[in-house]
Protein backbone atom coordinates (compact mmCIF):
# COMPACT_ATOMS: atom_id res chain seq x y z
CA UNK A 1 0.00 0.00 0.00
CA UNK A 2 1.17 3.50 -0.83
CA UNK A 3 -0.07 6.98 -0.09
CA UNK A 4 -0.42 8.69 -3.48
CA UNK A 5 -2.00 12.04 -2.61
CA UNK A 6 -3.04 14.23 0.31
CA UNK A 7 -5.41 17.19 0.53
CA UNK A 8 -5.95 19.73 3.32
CA UNK A 9 -8.85 22.13 3.80
CA UNK A 10 -9.05 24.66 6.65
CA UNK A 11 -6.22 23.61 8.92
CA UNK A 12 -4.32 26.42 10.62
CA UNK A 13 -2.87 28.66 7.90
CA UNK A 14 -3.72 26.23 5.07
CA UNK A 15 -7.12 26.94 3.54
CA UNK A 16 -6.74 24.80 0.44
CA UNK A 17 -4.02 22.35 -0.51
CA UNK A 18 -5.64 20.10 -3.09
CA UNK A 19 -4.30 16.66 -3.98
CA UNK A 20 -0.63 17.09 -3.10
CA UNK A 21 1.14 14.21 -4.89
CA UNK A 22 3.11 11.94 -2.56
CA UNK A 23 5.89 9.89 -4.16
CA UNK A 24 8.93 8.08 -2.83
CA UNK A 25 10.24 11.49 -1.83
CA UNK A 26 8.23 14.71 -1.48
CA UNK A 27 9.74 18.07 -0.52
CA UNK A 28 7.62 20.89 0.93
CA UNK A 29 9.16 24.30 0.25
CA UNK A 30 8.14 27.79 1.27
CA UNK A 31 9.10 30.96 3.05
CA UNK A 32 8.86 31.31 6.81
CA UNK A 33 5.32 31.23 8.22
CA UNK A 34 3.76 30.11 4.93
CA UNK A 35 2.57 26.78 6.35
CA UNK A 36 5.09 24.06 5.39
CA UNK A 37 5.05 22.61 8.89
CA UNK A 38 1.25 22.86 9.02
CA UNK A 39 0.91 20.64 5.96
CA UNK A 40 3.23 18.11 7.58
CA UNK A 41 1.30 18.27 10.87
CA UNK A 42 -2.00 17.89 9.02
CA UNK A 43 -0.67 14.72 7.40
CA UNK A 44 0.44 13.49 10.81
CA UNK A 45 -2.95 14.14 12.42
CA UNK A 46 -4.81 12.37 9.60
CA UNK A 47 -2.48 9.35 9.55
CA UNK A 48 -2.56 8.99 13.34
CA UNK A 49 -6.35 9.28 13.39
CA UNK A 50 -6.49 6.36 10.93
CA UNK A 51 -3.86 4.28 12.71
CA UNK A 52 -5.73 4.34 16.04
CA UNK A 53 -8.50 2.23 14.48
CA UNK A 54 -6.17 -0.77 14.72
CA UNK A 55 -5.68 -0.26 18.47
CA UNK A 56 -7.63 -2.01 21.18
CA UNK A 57 -8.12 1.39 22.84
CA UNK A 58 -8.98 3.32 19.70
CA UNK A 59 -10.69 6.11 21.57
CA UNK A 60 -7.33 7.16 23.04
CA UNK A 61 -6.35 8.73 19.73
CA UNK A 62 -4.80 11.91 21.12
CA UNK A 63 -1.05 12.44 21.27
CA UNK A 64 0.21 14.46 24.20
CA UNK A 65 2.77 16.31 22.10
CA UNK A 66 1.65 19.67 20.74
CA UNK A 67 0.66 19.49 17.12
CA UNK A 68 0.12 15.73 17.05
CA UNK A 69 -3.51 15.80 18.15
CA UNK A 70 -6.33 17.95 16.84
CA UNK A 71 -7.71 20.90 18.77
CA UNK A 72 -10.46 22.82 16.97
CA UNK A 73 -9.81 26.10 18.77
CA UNK A 74 -6.14 25.96 17.87
CA UNK A 75 -6.21 24.24 14.48
CA UNK A 76 -9.30 25.50 12.67
CA UNK A 77 -8.47 28.89 11.06
CA UNK A 78 -9.33 31.59 13.61
CA UNK A 79 -10.64 33.91 10.90
CA UNK A 80 -13.30 31.33 9.97
CA UNK A 81 -14.43 30.29 13.45
CA UNK A 82 -17.31 32.80 13.59
CA UNK A 83 -19.11 31.51 10.50
CA UNK A 84 -22.18 29.31 10.83
CA UNK A 85 -21.27 26.42 8.51
CA UNK A 86 -18.23 24.65 7.13
CA UNK A 87 -16.62 24.48 10.56
CA UNK A 88 -14.52 21.36 9.96
CA UNK A 89 -10.92 20.73 9.09
CA UNK A 90 -10.90 18.17 6.30
CA UNK A 91 -8.03 15.87 5.33
CA UNK A 92 -8.25 13.56 2.32
CA UNK A 93 -5.80 10.73 1.73
CA UNK A 94 -5.71 8.52 -1.33
CA UNK A 95 -4.06 5.11 -1.02
CA UNK A 96 -3.00 2.75 -3.79
CA UNK A 97 -3.24 -0.98 -3.10
CA UNK A 98 -1.19 -3.74 -4.68
CA UNK A 99 -2.90 -6.66 -6.42
CA UNK A 100 -2.33 -8.82 -3.32
CA UNK A 101 -3.85 -6.16 -1.08
CA UNK A 102 -6.85 -5.79 -3.40
CA UNK A 103 -7.59 -9.50 -2.91
CA UNK A 104 -7.07 -9.22 0.84
CA UNK A 105 -9.37 -6.17 0.94
CA UNK A 106 -12.07 -8.11 -0.92
CA UNK A 107 -11.88 -10.94 1.62
CA UNK A 108 -11.93 -8.73 4.72
CA UNK A 109 -14.29 -5.93 3.65
CA UNK A 110 -16.39 -7.91 1.16
CA UNK A 111 -16.14 -5.24 -1.54
CA UNK A 112 -14.33 -5.00 -4.84
CA UNK A 113 -11.74 -2.29 -5.38
CA UNK A 114 -9.96 -1.08 -8.51
CA UNK A 115 -6.75 -0.29 -6.63
CA UNK A 116 -7.31 3.26 -5.32
CA UNK A 117 -8.91 3.97 -1.96
CA UNK A 118 -9.75 7.61 -1.05
CA UNK A 119 -10.36 8.34 2.64
CA UNK A 120 -11.67 11.51 4.26
CA UNK A 121 -10.79 12.40 7.86
CA UNK A 122 -12.88 15.26 9.24
CA UNK A 123 -12.52 17.08 12.57
CA UNK A 124 -15.06 19.49 14.05
CA UNK A 125 -15.57 21.18 17.40
CA UNK A 126 -15.67 17.85 19.26
CA UNK A 127 -12.04 17.19 18.27
CA UNK A 128 -12.97 13.64 17.38
CA UNK A 129 -12.26 12.22 13.90
CA UNK A 130 -15.03 11.29 11.50
CA UNK A 131 -13.66 8.87 8.90
CA UNK A 132 -15.41 8.17 5.60
CA UNK A 133 -14.65 6.46 2.30
CA UNK A 134 -14.94 8.93 -0.60
CA UNK A 135 -15.09 6.39 -3.41
CA UNK A 136 -17.02 7.53 -6.50
CA UNK A 137 -18.85 5.20 -8.90
CA UNK A 138 -21.04 2.09 -8.53
CA UNK A 139 -19.29 0.67 -5.47
CA UNK A 140 -19.02 4.00 -3.65
CA UNK A 141 -22.18 3.88 -1.49
CA UNK A 142 -21.50 0.30 -0.38
CA UNK A 143 -17.97 1.20 0.70
CA UNK A 144 -19.15 4.34 2.47
CA UNK A 145 -21.50 2.21 4.54
CA UNK A 146 -18.46 0.20 5.68
CA UNK A 147 -16.25 3.21 6.50
CA UNK A 148 -15.33 1.92 9.95
CA UNK A 149 -14.27 -1.48 8.59
CA UNK A 150 -12.34 0.13 5.71
CA UNK A 151 -10.61 2.54 8.08
CA UNK A 152 -9.58 -0.35 10.30
CA UNK A 153 -8.14 -2.21 7.30
CA UNK A 154 -6.09 0.83 6.34
CA UNK A 155 -5.02 1.37 9.95
CA UNK A 156 -3.52 -2.13 10.02
CA UNK A 157 -1.54 -1.38 6.85
CA UNK A 158 -0.02 2.03 7.55
CA UNK A 159 2.88 3.23 9.63
CA UNK A 160 3.56 6.92 10.23
CA UNK A 161 6.70 8.41 11.77
CA UNK A 162 7.07 12.12 12.43
CA UNK A 163 10.40 13.78 13.20
CA UNK A 164 9.98 17.47 14.06
CA UNK A 165 12.63 20.15 13.73
CA UNK A 166 13.87 19.21 17.19
CA UNK A 167 13.42 22.31 19.36
CA UNK A 168 13.34 20.98 22.92
CA UNK A 169 15.00 18.18 24.84
CA UNK A 170 11.66 16.45 25.54
CA UNK A 171 10.66 16.56 21.87
CA UNK A 172 14.05 15.18 20.81
CA UNK A 173 13.90 12.28 23.24
CA UNK A 174 10.28 11.46 22.37
CA UNK A 175 11.27 11.06 18.71
CA UNK A 176 14.07 8.64 19.57
CA UNK A 177 11.79 6.82 22.00
CA UNK A 178 9.17 6.40 19.27
CA UNK A 179 11.76 4.91 16.92
CA UNK A 180 12.91 2.44 19.58
CA UNK A 181 9.32 1.56 20.41
CA UNK A 182 8.64 0.67 16.78
CA UNK A 183 11.67 -1.60 16.69
CA UNK A 184 10.73 -3.36 19.94
CA UNK A 185 7.13 -3.74 18.77
CA UNK A 186 8.35 -6.39 16.33
CA UNK A 187 8.74 -8.72 19.32
CA UNK A 188 4.98 -8.70 19.83
CA UNK A 189 4.66 -11.06 16.86
CA UNK A 190 6.93 -13.56 18.61
CA UNK A 191 5.14 -16.48 20.31
CA UNK A 192 7.60 -16.65 23.22
CA UNK A 193 7.25 -12.93 23.85
CA UNK A 194 3.44 -13.18 23.72
CA UNK A 195 3.60 -16.02 26.24
CA UNK A 196 5.80 -13.90 28.51
CA UNK A 197 3.32 -11.03 28.31
CA UNK A 198 0.51 -13.40 29.25
CA UNK A 199 2.59 -14.64 32.20
CA UNK A 200 2.99 -11.05 33.38
CA UNK A 201 -0.76 -10.51 33.01
CA UNK A 202 -1.46 -13.68 35.00
CA UNK A 203 0.89 -12.54 37.80
CA UNK A 204 -0.68 -9.10 37.88
CA UNK A 205 -4.29 -10.31 37.91
CA UNK A 206 -4.51 -11.41 41.58
CA UNK A 207 -3.20 -8.01 42.66
CA UNK A 208 -5.65 -6.19 40.37
CA UNK A 209 -8.51 -8.36 41.72
CA UNK A 210 -7.46 -7.54 45.29
CA UNK A 211 -7.38 -3.80 44.53
CA UNK A 212 -10.79 -4.08 42.81
CA UNK A 213 -12.33 -5.66 45.92
CA UNK A 214 -10.74 -3.07 48.18
CA UNK A 215 -12.12 -0.19 46.12
CA UNK A 216 -15.57 -1.80 45.98
CA UNK A 217 -15.69 -2.21 49.78
CA UNK A 218 -14.77 1.44 50.30
CA UNK A 219 -17.32 2.69 47.77
CA UNK A 220 -20.25 0.56 48.92
CA UNK A 221 -20.09 2.22 52.33
CA UNK A 222 -21.20 5.44 50.66
CA UNK A 223 -22.88 4.08 47.51
CA UNK A 224 -24.66 0.81 48.40
CA UNK A 225 -25.99 0.43 44.87
CA UNK A 226 -22.53 -0.37 43.42
CA UNK A 227 -22.43 -4.01 42.33
CA UNK A 228 -18.82 -4.33 41.28
CA UNK A 229 -15.49 -2.66 40.53
CA UNK A 230 -12.88 -3.96 38.12
CA UNK A 231 -9.31 -2.65 37.85
CA UNK A 232 -7.51 -3.79 34.73
CA UNK A 233 -4.39 -3.10 32.68
CA UNK A 234 -5.31 -3.16 28.96
CA UNK A 235 -3.07 -5.53 27.07
CA UNK A 236 -2.12 -2.71 24.70
CA UNK A 237 -0.97 -0.57 27.63
CA UNK A 238 1.13 -3.44 28.95
CA UNK A 239 2.81 -3.83 25.57
CA UNK A 240 3.49 -0.11 25.28
CA UNK A 241 4.91 0.07 28.80
CA UNK A 242 7.49 -2.60 28.02
CA UNK A 243 8.82 -0.72 25.01
CA UNK A 244 8.54 2.91 26.07
CA UNK A 245 11.18 3.35 28.76
CA UNK A 246 14.45 2.91 26.86
CA UNK A 247 17.63 4.84 27.50
CA UNK A 248 20.26 5.56 24.85
CA UNK A 249 23.87 6.04 25.90
CA UNK A 250 26.56 7.31 23.53
CA UNK A 251 30.27 6.73 24.05
CA UNK A 252 32.33 9.50 22.45
CA UNK A 253 35.14 9.15 24.93
CA UNK A 254 32.79 9.29 27.87
CA UNK A 255 29.54 7.32 28.12
CA UNK A 256 26.73 9.90 28.17
CA UNK A 257 22.95 9.69 27.97
CA UNK A 258 21.56 10.91 24.66
CA UNK A 259 19.42 13.47 26.49
CA UNK A 260 22.61 15.35 27.41
CA UNK A 261 23.88 15.52 23.84
CA UNK A 262 23.28 18.39 21.41
CA UNK A 263 20.15 18.71 19.29
CA UNK A 264 22.05 17.78 16.14
CA UNK A 265 23.15 14.46 17.66
CA UNK A 266 19.58 13.74 18.81
CA UNK A 267 18.23 14.38 15.32
CA UNK A 268 20.85 12.14 13.73
CA UNK A 269 20.14 9.39 16.28
CA UNK A 270 16.48 9.33 15.24
CA UNK A 271 17.38 9.29 11.55
CA UNK A 272 19.94 6.57 12.15
CA UNK A 273 17.28 4.35 13.72
CA UNK A 274 15.01 5.06 10.77
CA UNK A 275 17.69 4.13 8.26
CA UNK A 276 18.06 0.59 9.60
CA UNK A 277 14.50 -0.14 10.65
CA UNK A 278 12.81 -3.24 9.28
CA UNK A 279 10.72 -2.73 6.14
CA UNK A 280 7.00 -2.36 6.85
CA UNK A 281 4.53 -4.38 4.78
CA UNK A 282 2.25 -1.47 3.95
CA UNK A 283 2.34 2.30 3.62
CA UNK A 284 5.28 3.52 5.70
CA UNK A 285 5.38 7.32 5.64
CA UNK A 286 8.23 9.22 7.29
CA UNK A 287 7.62 12.94 7.80
CA UNK A 288 10.69 15.03 8.64
CA UNK A 289 10.53 18.70 9.50
CA UNK A 290 13.60 20.75 8.49
CA UNK A 291 16.20 17.95 8.54
CA UNK A 292 18.95 20.56 8.31
CA UNK A 293 18.10 22.01 11.74
CA UNK A 294 20.97 22.04 14.27
CA UNK A 295 23.39 20.37 11.84
CA UNK A 296 26.87 21.50 10.92
CA UNK A 297 27.07 22.19 7.15
CA UNK A 298 29.55 19.35 6.81
CA UNK A 299 26.94 16.84 8.00
CA UNK A 300 24.25 17.85 5.52
CA UNK A 301 25.59 15.89 2.55
CA UNK A 302 25.77 12.72 4.66
CA UNK A 303 22.22 13.40 5.81
CA UNK A 304 21.10 13.72 2.18
CA UNK A 305 22.43 10.21 1.52
CA UNK A 306 20.58 8.87 4.58
CA UNK A 307 17.31 10.44 3.38
CA UNK A 308 17.82 8.99 -0.10
CA UNK A 309 18.37 5.53 1.39
CA UNK A 310 15.13 5.79 3.38
CA UNK A 311 13.08 5.89 0.17
CA UNK A 312 13.92 2.24 -0.49
CA UNK A 313 11.36 1.12 2.12
CA UNK A 314 9.51 4.32 3.02
CA UNK A 315 7.80 7.33 1.52
CA UNK A 316 9.65 10.39 2.79
CA UNK A 317 7.93 13.77 3.13
CA UNK A 318 10.03 16.65 4.41
CA UNK A 319 9.97 20.40 4.84
CA UNK A 320 13.10 22.44 4.28
CA UNK A 321 14.61 25.85 3.66
CA UNK A 322 17.83 24.29 2.37
CA UNK A 323 18.31 24.05 -1.43
CA UNK A 324 20.44 20.94 -0.91
CA UNK A 325 17.30 18.89 -0.21
CA UNK A 326 15.40 20.11 -3.27
CA UNK A 327 14.59 17.26 -5.65
CA UNK A 328 16.17 18.55 -8.86
CA UNK A 329 15.75 15.32 -10.80
CA UNK A 330 11.94 15.33 -10.42
CA UNK A 331 10.88 18.94 -10.10
CA UNK A 332 7.20 18.07 -9.58
CA UNK A 333 8.03 16.32 -6.31
CA UNK A 334 8.78 19.73 -4.81
CA UNK A 335 5.58 21.21 -3.36
CA UNK A 336 5.50 25.01 -3.10
CA UNK A 337 3.62 26.37 -0.07
CA UNK A 338 2.66 29.97 -0.77
CA UNK A 339 -0.23 32.20 0.32
CA UNK A 340 -2.03 29.44 2.23
CA UNK A 341 -2.05 27.09 -0.78
CA UNK A 342 0.13 24.20 -1.93
CA UNK A 343 0.96 23.10 -5.47
CA UNK A 344 3.72 21.12 -7.24
CA UNK A 345 6.58 23.16 -8.68
CA UNK A 346 6.56 23.51 -12.47
CA UNK A 347 10.24 24.30 -12.88
CA UNK A 348 13.47 25.00 -10.99
CA UNK A 349 13.01 28.76 -11.54
CA UNK A 350 9.83 28.78 -9.42
CA UNK A 351 11.69 26.97 -6.63
CA UNK A 352 14.57 29.44 -6.72
CA UNK A 353 12.14 32.34 -6.67
CA UNK A 354 10.29 31.01 -3.64
CA UNK A 355 13.48 30.26 -1.70
CA UNK A 356 15.16 33.50 -2.76
CA UNK A 357 18.08 31.60 -4.27
CA UNK A 358 20.05 33.03 -7.18
CA UNK A 359 21.16 30.44 -9.73
CA UNK A 360 24.82 30.79 -8.74
CA UNK A 361 23.91 30.18 -5.09
CA UNK A 362 23.22 26.54 -5.91
CA UNK A 363 26.97 26.01 -5.92
CA UNK A 364 27.01 26.49 -2.16
CA UNK A 365 25.18 23.17 -1.84
CA UNK A 366 27.89 21.20 -3.66
CA UNK A 367 30.90 19.80 -1.85
CA UNK A 368 32.94 19.64 -5.09
CA UNK A 369 32.93 21.86 -8.16
CA UNK A 370 34.52 21.23 -11.53
CA UNK A 371 35.22 24.64 -13.05
CA UNK A 372 35.18 24.73 -16.86
CA UNK A 373 35.51 27.60 -19.30
CA UNK A 374 32.23 27.53 -21.25
CA UNK A 375 28.69 26.22 -21.45
CA UNK A 376 29.74 23.85 -24.24
CA UNK A 377 32.21 22.17 -21.86
CA UNK A 378 29.38 21.72 -19.34
CA UNK A 379 27.09 20.09 -21.92
CA UNK A 380 29.72 17.65 -23.17
CA UNK A 381 31.26 16.71 -19.81
CA UNK A 382 27.88 16.20 -18.15
CA UNK A 383 27.50 13.14 -20.40
CA UNK A 384 31.10 12.06 -20.90
CA UNK A 385 32.24 11.98 -17.26
CA UNK A 386 29.38 9.81 -15.93
CA UNK A 387 30.03 7.37 -18.77
CA UNK A 388 33.66 7.12 -17.70
CA UNK A 389 33.27 6.81 -13.93
CA UNK A 390 30.64 5.40 -11.58
CA UNK A 391 32.06 7.55 -8.76
CA UNK A 392 31.59 10.74 -10.75
CA UNK A 393 28.17 9.62 -12.02
CA UNK A 394 26.95 9.17 -8.44
CA UNK A 395 28.43 12.48 -7.30
CA UNK A 396 26.75 14.37 -10.14
CA UNK A 397 23.41 12.66 -9.53
CA UNK A 398 23.50 13.48 -5.82
CA UNK A 399 24.76 17.03 -6.47
CA UNK A 400 27.95 16.43 -4.51
CA UNK A 401 29.74 17.48 -7.70
CA UNK A 402 28.63 20.40 -9.86
CA UNK A 403 30.16 21.40 -13.21
CA UNK A 404 30.31 25.19 -13.30
CA UNK A 405 31.07 27.16 -16.50
CA UNK A 406 32.66 30.57 -15.92
CA UNK A 407 32.12 32.23 -19.30
CA UNK A 408 35.77 32.31 -20.32
CA UNK A 409 39.15 31.76 -18.66
CA UNK A 410 39.41 35.43 -17.76
CA UNK A 411 36.81 34.97 -15.00
CA UNK A 412 38.74 32.19 -13.26
CA UNK A 413 40.21 34.08 -10.28
CA UNK A 414 36.91 35.74 -9.36
CA UNK A 415 35.00 32.46 -9.51
CA UNK A 416 37.61 30.62 -7.44
CA UNK A 417 37.42 33.24 -4.71
CA UNK A 418 33.63 32.79 -4.51
CA UNK A 419 33.96 29.02 -4.33
CA UNK A 420 36.61 29.30 -1.62
CA UNK A 421 34.26 31.41 0.50
CA UNK A 422 31.55 28.79 -0.05
CA UNK A 423 33.88 26.04 1.29
CA UNK A 424 33.70 24.09 -1.98
CA UNK A 425 36.49 21.79 -3.14
CA UNK A 426 37.34 22.97 -6.66
CA UNK A 427 39.11 21.46 -9.63
CA UNK A 428 39.80 23.51 -12.74
CA UNK A 429 39.82 22.30 -16.36
CA UNK A 430 41.43 24.77 -18.76
CA UNK A 431 42.14 24.88 -22.47
CA UNK A 432 45.85 24.58 -23.17
CA UNK A 433 46.02 27.88 -24.99
CA UNK A 434 47.17 31.43 -24.35
CA UNK A 435 44.06 32.57 -22.45
CA UNK A 436 43.99 29.42 -20.32
CA UNK A 437 47.64 29.73 -19.34
CA UNK A 438 47.25 33.43 -18.55
CA UNK A 439 44.24 32.79 -16.29
CA UNK A 440 46.09 29.97 -14.54
CA UNK A 441 49.14 32.16 -13.86
CA UNK A 442 46.97 34.91 -12.38
CA UNK A 443 45.08 32.53 -10.11
CA UNK A 444 48.32 30.91 -9.00
CA UNK A 445 49.81 34.32 -8.18
CA UNK A 446 46.71 35.25 -6.17
CA UNK A 447 46.87 31.92 -4.29
CA UNK A 448 43.34 30.95 -5.33
CA UNK A 449 44.54 27.88 -7.26
CA UNK A 450 47.03 25.06 -6.76
CA UNK A 451 48.80 22.95 -9.36
CA UNK A 452 47.13 19.85 -7.86
CA UNK A 453 43.72 21.38 -8.56
CA UNK A 454 44.35 22.06 -12.25
CA UNK A 455 44.11 20.00 -15.43
CA UNK A 456 45.06 21.46 -18.81
CA UNK A 457 43.59 19.91 -21.95
CA UNK A 458 46.82 18.84 -23.57
CA UNK A 459 46.89 16.70 -26.73
CA UNK A 460 49.88 14.81 -28.01
CA UNK A 461 51.76 16.62 -30.77
CA UNK A 462 49.84 19.94 -30.32
CA UNK A 463 51.34 23.14 -28.93
CA UNK A 464 47.84 24.47 -28.10
CA UNK A 465 44.62 22.50 -27.64
CA UNK A 466 41.10 22.81 -26.29
CA UNK A 467 38.16 20.61 -25.32
CA UNK A 468 36.98 19.97 -28.88
CA UNK A 469 40.42 18.61 -29.80
CA UNK A 470 39.74 15.58 -27.59
CA UNK A 471 36.55 14.67 -29.49
CA UNK A 472 36.50 12.06 -32.24
CA UNK A 473 35.46 13.65 -35.56
CA UNK A 474 32.80 11.00 -36.39
CA UNK A 475 30.99 11.98 -33.17
CA UNK A 476 29.91 15.33 -34.60
CA UNK A 477 30.85 15.73 -38.31
CA UNK A 478 27.38 14.82 -39.63
CA UNK A 479 25.66 17.38 -37.39
CA UNK A 480 28.06 20.15 -38.48
CA UNK A 481 27.45 19.30 -42.13
CA UNK A 482 23.67 19.29 -41.62
CA UNK A 483 23.57 22.53 -39.61
CA UNK A 484 26.18 24.64 -41.43
CA UNK A 485 26.85 22.87 -44.75
CA UNK A 486 30.53 22.48 -43.91
CA UNK A 487 32.33 19.21 -44.65
CA UNK A 488 35.02 18.66 -42.02
CA UNK A 489 36.68 15.92 -44.10
CA UNK A 490 38.73 18.68 -45.66
CA UNK A 491 42.47 19.22 -45.73
CA UNK A 492 41.93 22.60 -44.04
CA UNK A 493 40.71 20.81 -40.92
CA UNK A 494 43.79 18.64 -40.63
CA UNK A 495 47.04 19.48 -38.90
CA UNK A 496 48.23 20.27 -35.36
CA UNK A 497 46.67 23.70 -34.86
CA UNK A 498 44.05 23.93 -32.10
CA UNK A 499 40.47 23.06 -33.02
CA UNK A 500 39.15 26.66 -33.22
CA UNK A 501 41.84 27.61 -35.73
CA UNK A 502 41.21 24.52 -37.84
CA UNK A 503 37.42 24.89 -37.87
CA UNK A 504 37.77 28.55 -38.86
CA UNK A 505 40.07 27.62 -41.75
CA UNK A 506 37.58 24.99 -42.92
CA UNK A 507 34.62 27.42 -42.82
CA UNK A 508 36.53 30.13 -44.68
CA UNK A 509 37.80 27.71 -47.34
CA UNK A 510 34.23 26.53 -48.03
CA UNK A 511 32.91 30.07 -48.30
CA UNK A 512 31.09 30.24 -44.95
CA UNK A 513 31.01 33.26 -42.63
CA UNK A 514 33.16 33.11 -39.50
CA UNK A 515 33.26 35.26 -36.37
CA UNK A 516 33.04 34.81 -32.61
CA UNK A 517 29.26 34.32 -32.69
CA UNK A 518 29.60 31.61 -35.34
CA UNK A 519 32.26 29.87 -33.27
CA UNK A 520 29.88 29.75 -30.30
CA UNK A 521 27.14 28.23 -32.47
CA UNK A 522 29.42 25.56 -33.90
CA UNK A 523 30.79 24.66 -30.46
CA UNK A 524 27.22 24.27 -29.16
CA UNK A 525 26.30 21.88 -32.01
CA UNK A 526 29.46 19.85 -31.40
CA UNK A 527 28.84 19.66 -27.63
CA UNK A 528 25.25 18.52 -28.10
CA UNK A 529 26.33 15.91 -30.61
CA UNK A 530 29.00 14.29 -28.44
CA UNK A 531 26.64 14.40 -25.44
CA UNK A 532 24.31 12.04 -27.34
CA UNK A 533 27.04 9.41 -27.73
CA UNK A 534 29.43 9.89 -24.79
CA UNK A 535 30.90 6.39 -24.97
CA UNK A 536 32.28 7.11 -28.47
CA UNK A 537 33.00 10.82 -28.03
CA UNK A 538 36.71 10.83 -27.23
CA UNK A 539 39.59 10.37 -29.65
CA UNK A 540 41.73 7.48 -28.46
CA UNK A 541 44.97 9.40 -29.20
CA UNK A 542 43.94 12.71 -27.64
CA UNK A 543 41.93 11.75 -24.55
CA UNK A 544 44.75 11.52 -21.99
CA UNK A 545 43.89 14.83 -20.32
CA UNK A 546 40.26 13.78 -19.83
CA UNK A 547 41.42 10.45 -18.37
CA UNK A 548 43.66 12.39 -15.98
CA UNK A 549 40.74 14.64 -15.04
CA UNK A 550 38.61 11.59 -14.16
CA UNK A 551 41.35 10.20 -11.92
CA UNK A 552 41.79 13.56 -10.16
CA UNK A 553 38.07 13.94 -9.51
CA UNK A 554 37.76 10.37 -8.21
CA UNK A 555 40.59 10.98 -5.74
CA UNK A 556 38.85 14.09 -4.44
CA UNK A 557 35.43 12.49 -4.28
CA UNK A 558 36.64 9.44 -2.36
CA UNK A 559 37.43 5.80 -3.01
CA UNK A 560 38.44 5.16 -6.60
CA UNK A 561 35.75 3.25 -8.48
CA UNK A 562 35.49 1.39 -11.71
CA UNK A 563 36.05 3.34 -14.91
CA UNK A 564 35.07 2.40 -18.42
CA UNK A 565 37.31 3.09 -21.34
Amino acid sequence: MRLVSFSVTNFRSITDAHKIPIGDSTVLLGRNNEGKSNVLRALGIAMRALSTHASEDAFFYRDAREGHSYSWRRDFPISLQTRTSGLESIFRLEFELSSTEIEEFREKVKNNLNGNLPIEVKFGKTNRPEINVRKQGPGGPALSAKSAKVAKYIAEHIQFIYIPAVRTEDEALSVVQEMLSLELAQLERNDQYAAALQKIADLQQPILDKVSISIQKSLTQFLPGIKGVKVRVPSSARKVALRSQCQVEIDDGSMTLLEYKGDGVKSLAALGLLKDKEAFAGASVVAIEEPESHLHPGAMHSLREVLDSLTANNQVVLTTHCPLFVDRASVGRNILIDRSKAKPARDIASIRSLLGVRASDNLVNASHVLVVEGDEDLIALSSILPAMSTIIAKALKQYHLVIEPIGGAGNLSYKLSLLSNALCVSHVLLDNDESGKKAYAKALDERTLRVADTTFITCRGMAQSEMEDTFDLPAYEKEVLAEFGVDLNDSAFRGNAKWSDRIRACFEKQGKPWNDAMKVQVKAVVAQSVAKRPADALNSHKRSAIDALVSALERKLGTKGETSQ
